[in-house]
């Protein structure tokens, strides 16, 4: 007791009281920075944390999707991104994906970690046990290190610490097959690329259609990704929500990827079909010349026209472009100068065609809008987005990924407003399209070209149908 009234009569005598309240504030946070769990239920070790602007991606674009996006509102716009439909991981290491765990490899000095959304560098590295000096140490052992500076979720990093705890090496894994490796030396950290070669298998599926292009193909265990390839190869010729009838038929031959015999994600899609009410139509990929990939029918015309006829893949139609429709809020008769899809939050919207980005921010009733310039005077407008994956004066691609479904602006619930201007004046979207120039087909002089290297898969493909069928059509053993 006396020792407390000592240090109590100190502290009264040598500290003026706003001083105390200052310093007990920084006490009480000091404590909760050491003593808060981890997400792995660890510690943090008491030392300085630095805020290192690594960033994990781009700055607007989504990491974390909403729970009621579509199975592919996670993919990412960024090339170099990891997209978590591109690889199933075998068992035996399936545990290491498990989000900010650390899992000890065959060699005990090797440590695991998976970049999550959230995290920058600073943080994985003392979840290891490193400090922020070791992570500068990296950082500037050499230009090669600045590939530190784009992480992104799901990437590995393996940390090599022997005893002395010291950062020996330092894996960075975009995926199975790619990724770098930074090994200690005199001068610091040297840098090497993994470079993996995938095996290719080819999978065939063949489904029919009760509810949905999407549920079919779940049914026939198709990649998700593949099913939404799918609606963008045949999507300037079909609407994949108006034209599909119960019983129509698609099949699809797309590459699977293997490393060492483990199934590693999906590759290209090969060639695909899809019959609406008797009506075949036919996709086969072709490298051109140039050394661009496209989707062409058997006779070398483009399955890519100008314009994708919907920006989004699931969805239904809530309000027609209507010149005197009555608004629903303010219940006057107002143009409605677009087309109303309504979709879940978290819907990826796409791009309609190749264009500049002039426009990506709020807009009054709009909402957060985004405004894409096409070439030959076409301009087209997405509204009431909850999110965007562009930012104003990027190149896009037609069927790209540009914003996200949301209710933003003077929207009544969820929905995308999509207008289509040619030379200013707005146009109904539904039926413009059918006016407008189709994609360039195959040049005459590359038509050779273009048989001699599709004709051996196109074959192989119906070959592969017919064999389906035959295999549907066979009598049960009963």
């Amino acid at each position: 007791m006396r020792i407390v009234e000592t240090a109590k009569h100190f502290i009264d005598k040598y500290y003026p009281q706003d001083h105390l309240y200052v310093a007990g504030g920084l006490a009480v946070l000091l404590l909760v920075f050491l003593a808060w769990p981890g997400d792995n239920g660890s510690t943090v070790p008491d030392q300085a944390q630095v805020s290192i602007p690594v960033a994990l991606g781009p700055g607007n674009a989504p990491i974390t999707p909403d729970a009621s996006a579509t199975p592919d509102a996670e993919t990412s716009r960024e090339i170099l991104s990891y997209d978590p439909d591109d690889f199933i991981v075998p068992g035996e290491t399936a545990a290491s994906l498990l989000a900010n765990e650390i899992v000890s490899l065959e060699d005990d000095s090797w440590q695991n970690v998976v970049v999550k959304s959230g995290d920058n560098l600073s943080v994985i590295f003392s979840k290891v046990g490193l400090s922020d000096q070791d992570l500068f140490r990296v950082l500037n052992s050499s230009e090669e290190a600045n590939i530190l500076n784009r992480l992104y979720p799901g990437y590995e990093l393996d940390f090599m610490i022997p005893e002395a705890g010291e950062l020996e090496q330092l894996r960075v894994l975009k995926s199975p097959l790619e990724g770098f490796i930074f090994k200690r030396s005199e001068s610091g950290y040297a840098v090497e690329t993994i470079l993996k070669e995938a095996e290719l298998q080819q999978a065939f599926r063949v489904g029919t259609i009760a509810d949905s292009l999407f549920m079919a193909g779940q049914r026939e265990n198709i990649p998700a990704v593949h099913i939404m390839e799918m609606a963008n190869i045949f999507g300037g010729v079909m609407d994949f929500i108006l034209d599909p009838r119960a019983g129509d038929e698609f099949s699809i031959l797309y590459e699977e990827k293997y490393l060492d015999g483990e199934y590693i994600g999906h590759g290209e899609i090969l060639a695909t079909q899809y019959i609406n009410e008797g009506k075949v139509f036919t996709a086969i990929r072709y490298i051109d010349e140039k050394g661009e990939a496209g989707y062409y029918s058997p006779d070398g015309e483009s399955m890519r026209k100008a314009f994708l006829r919907s920006p989004l893949d699931v969805f239904r139609i809530s309000s027609n472009f209507n010149p005197s429709r009555r608004h629903p809020i303010l219940n006057t008769i107002r143009a409605h100068k677009g087309t109303d899809y309504a979709a879940p939050t978290g819907t990826p919207v796409r791009a309609t065609s190749d264009g500049t980005v002039t426009w990506a921010a709020g807009n009054g009733s709009f909402g957060n809008l985004v405004v894409v310039k096409h070439a030959g005077g076409f301009e087209t407008k997405y509204a009431h987005l909850t999110r965007y994956a562009v930012r104003r004066g990027e190149r896009v691609r037609q069927g790209e990924v540009i914003a996200y479904v949301g209710a933003t602006g003077g929207a009544t619930g969820p929905h995308l407003h999509y207008e289509f201007l040619v030379n200013g004046v707005h146009r109904n979207p539904r039926t413009i399209l059918d006016s407008l120039p189709k994609a360039e087909s195959i040049a005459p002089v590359e038509m050779d070209r273009f048989h001699s290297q599709t004709a051996e898969l196109l074959n192989h493909f119906q070959e592969l149908y017919s064999d389906r069928l035959l295999t549907l059509n066979q009598p049960s053993a009963d």
